[in-house]
């Protein structure tokens, strides 16, 4: 995570922005999501294929909660969406755990069960890009805000690379319409936006990664002291 956020990103970043401003604006929400993608794959192209599975599960339970009239069936799209896309985020972040739970209860109760260990590579931004498709779902089912037909709008709000490997979760409300805004180049803005980026590059690697030597050095301590007892 470190080598692709703080390597990748800088390189890649200026060439997306410059390409933004020089492309007609019906076109710009396809080199953002070609972006995205192409970032993404750079760290595992495979691991595209459940950010894809995502986008398309939420994207099309929300048309079709959206049409339908009956809750149980609302309910029950929901449900079967929701359920989908936490099965792909428990796979990678939780089943190794709860198998060794498992194996460590019937062994307890003197069955010898060995479940094996798999070796999965998480996946960048699952939960972020999981809950915020999620989010995007239940506001369509609250009926807060209406299910968004444009596919490659949608996987756009779902993948976008500045926010998919480590945030914020946004709201659809807030986000999508950004899409579709007409954007001209603004120094001023650009100015702004690049004196935040050179202050979390302070924060990151003057302030955090210095004052990381010191909390590693803390914790270990209680590590060493046991290994020696």
């Amino acid at each position: 995570m470190h080598a692709f956020q703080f390597t990748v990103i800088p390189d890649f970043f200026p060439l997306v922005v410059f390409i933004y401003f020089v492309v007609p604006h019906r076109f710009r929400w396809i080199w953002l999501l070609a972006s995205s993608y192409y970032l993404y794959m750079n760290w595992n192209a495979t691991y595209t294929v459940f950010l894809f599975s995502s986008t398309l599960i939420t994207y099309t339970g929300g048309r079709l909660i959206s049409g339908l009239h009956d809750p149980r069936k609302r309910k029950g799209i929901l449900a079967l969406s929701i359920i989908l896309n936490l099965s792909m985020l428990f796979t990678f972040k939780y089943l190794n755990l709860f198998a060794g739970t498992i194996s460590m209860v019937l062994n307890y109760l003197h069955i010898a069960v060995n479940f094996p260990k798999f070796e999965l590579l998480l996946p960048v931004g699952i939960s972020f890009y999981t809950f915020q498709s999620l989010g995007y779902l239940v506001d369509v089912y609250r009926k807060d805000i209406e299910p968004e037909k444009h596919f490659g709008i949608y996987a756009l709000f779902v993948s976008f690379f500045p926010q998919v490997a480590s945030g914020p979760i946004n709201r659809a409300t807030l986000l999508i319409p950004q899409f579709r805004q007409k954007h001209e180049f603004e120094y001023d803005r650009v100015r702004n936006g690049l004196m935040q980026i050179l202050l979390g590059y302070f924060k990151k690697l003057v302030i955090a990664d210095r004052l990381a030597v010191l909390v590693k050095t803390v914790f270990i301590i209680p590590l060493t002291t046991m290994e020696l007892k």
